[in-house]
């Protein structure tokens, strides 16, 4: 009887390997229908990260019909689009704290409410857990019509400055812009009041680094004159020596633009760096003809 026992847990067993190896064959792999992807993007001082999936056209008519109008969409498919943000941005105008947020747009023919939502747990729009109560914020933006047809739904980064960029949403002939800006300034000044005006053990860099701001920025071009002339007496760069030469030049002072590019020019050869002696070249002729 143990005997007989024994065998039927044998082949029991055997059985069971049998089912789940033929359930593992069973499955085949194929290509999604809507990849995944991700895609990070620094705007002013904040990484942007973009998770969604890619849905394509496939012949199929999109916006007022497979994504009706007036009605809350995923924007894409598959779980809800997600964004973070490393540093509290505006989007139109919008604040939006750093953190992770769902993305809902809401289509239409004449402008878009796009929806920044907190809960990002959501499958697909929610359906019945979606609670408007959980939106950061909606506002609305206004469609473009492209030329050309976006056969992938597809995310993407234009426009980009030091303090802000376009998200832009695009598929089908439709381009959806979202404007981000960023409080670059507040912080890059803090920085440089902290590291160089305050600063007790300043470094030629960070000297070259706040010069080129206030310089690039329209600030007090005194203030980025003397910085920059501070850092290249204890380390002359050729590149500090161009951005120095260029400060100059701004102000009017082309004899002393025109001798530290010269200088330039010559740390650039010895360093087989042409692109800055041309630019240094480039220079020259520009106060030359002034």
């Amino acid at each position: 009887m143990k005997k007989k026992l024994s065998l039927n847990l044998v082949w029991s067993f055997a059985i069971a390997l049998f089912l789940l190896g033929n359930t593992a064959t069973a499955q085949i792999k194929m290509p999604a229908a809507s990849p995944s992807s991700t895609i990070k993007q620094n705007i002013g001082l904040a990484d942007v990260t973009v998770e969604y999936s890619r849905p394509s056209m496939k012949g199929r008519k999109i916006f007022g019909d497979l994504a009706p109008y007036g009605r809350l969409w995923r924007t894409g498919a598959n779980a809800s689009t997600k964004l973070t943000f490393s540093e509290e941005v505006m989007l139109e105008g919008n604040k939006v704290p750093a953190g992770t947020y769902a993305l809902y747009t809401i289509p239409g023919e004449k402008d878009w409410t796009v929806v920044i939502h907190k809960n990002t747990k959501h499958w697909g729009d929610g359906g019945k857990d979606y609670k408007a109560e959980e939106d950061l914020v909606r506002f609305k933006v206004t469609p473009k019509k492209t030329a050309e047809k976006t056969e992938t739904f597809t995310i993407n980064f234009a426009n980009l400055t030091n303090n802000g960029g376009t998200m832009q949403i695009m598929w089908e002939n439709t381009l959806v812009p979202v404007k981000i800006t960023t409080d670059v300034d507040t912080k890059v000044m803090s920085q440089i009041q902290e590291k160089v005006v305050n600063g007790t053990d300043v470094t030629p860099a960070l000297y070259a680094a706040a010069a080129s701001y206030y310089a690039e920025n329209n600030k007090d071009m005194k203030q980025a004159l003397a910085w920059m002339k501070q850092a290249n007496e204890k380390d002359p760069k050729f590149w500090t020596l161009h951005q120095q030469a260029k400060i100059q030049a701004k102000m009017k002072d082309y004899k002393g633009a025109a001798a530290t590019a010269q200088k330039s020019i010559e740390l650039a050869k010895k360093e087989n760096n042409a692109d800055y002696v041309a630019l240094n070249e480039k220079l020259l002729a520009e106060i030359k003809n002034k």
